[in-house]
């Protein structure tokens, strides 16, 4: 699957181990400096070392990086929420300087209202028509997809999904009409709406991530494995598979059970 990121799609070249390396800025989670060096942390726990500066790092990265201390730089991409430490989407966590605290968040939810406000953007599919011939590939597949528009609130939380594209496997897993579900947010269909869910999504659309789900959902009484992925700006795609069948098998059983509890 291709991520799509939130930010432009944006490269940086540096020495690294007397090689030449590009890197997709997206995919930058931190910049640490460690000595005369600096360590460039990237998605899939990889690290190039290289001699740029903390200074020139943060030139080429632009404005959507936060230094937290002297020696480091945090993309806003990848940070999940801030509390006593800035604490990351892959689940990293970073500490900073505590009396710049206010300071740090205020530019960490400045950057991130940005982000959010840039979802407007050209390319996104207009009606359901439009949405249906991108998507349409997906309209003969045996198993449920759909691509979701995130809802925040004033605050810039996740507090729902708009279902924009969905196949029929999807409306069978769902147990709603799909001319009914297109269009709708899921919260107005299903009350009992389980957060955990909405959490998830919103670490796909936010921080580019793509995460594999296995968990029971009460809203349609059963166990789902759900695979999330970023699609357009404020979007991600969801592929759903019910696993309830499987649970009693004792291996997938202590793999939920394990997810559950981590």
């Amino acid at each position: 699957m291709q991520v799509i990121s939130l930010q432009d799609v944006k490269n940086i070249t540096i020495i690294s181990n007397k090689n030449k390396i590009s890197l997709n800025v997206s995919s930058i989670l931190y910049v640490l400096k460690v000595g005369n060096s600096a360590e460039i942390h990237v998605f899939g726990d990889r690290i190039y070392s290289t001699r740029a500066t903390l200074t020139e790092l943060s030139e080429m990265l632009g404005d959507g990086f936060i230094m937290i201390h002297r020696g480091c730089l945090v993309s806003v991409m990848a940070i999940h929420d801030i509390t006593d430490k800035i604490n990351l989407s892959n689940g990293e966590s970073l500490i900073y300087t505590k009396r710049k605290k206010n300071e740090i968040l205020d530019q960490f939810h400045t950057k991130q209202k940005n982000i959010i406000e840039s979802f407007h953007a050209e390319g996104i599919p207009l009606t359901v028509e439009e949405y249906h011939e991108h998507y349409k590939c997906f309209d003969t597949m045996p198993f449920a997809f759909t691509d979701i528009e995130m809802v925040f609130d004033e605050e810039r939380h996740a507090v729902d999904w708009i279902f924009r594209y969905g196949n029929q496997p999807l409306a069978n897993l769902e147990k709603y009409p799909l001319e009914q579900l297109i269009g709708t947010s899921f919260g107005s269909i299903f009350a009992n709406m389980d957060n955990k869910w909405l959490r998830s999504y919103e670490r796909s659309v936010l921080y580019g991530e793509i995460l594999e789900i296995v968990d029971f959902s009460p809203e349609i009484d059963a166990y789902l494995k759900v695979i999330s992925f970023p699609t357009f700006p404020g979007h991600c795609g969801c592929i759903l598979f019910d696993v309830s069948k499987n649970v009693n098998d004792m291996s997938i059983y202590h793999d939920i059970l394990s997810i559950r509890h981590n």
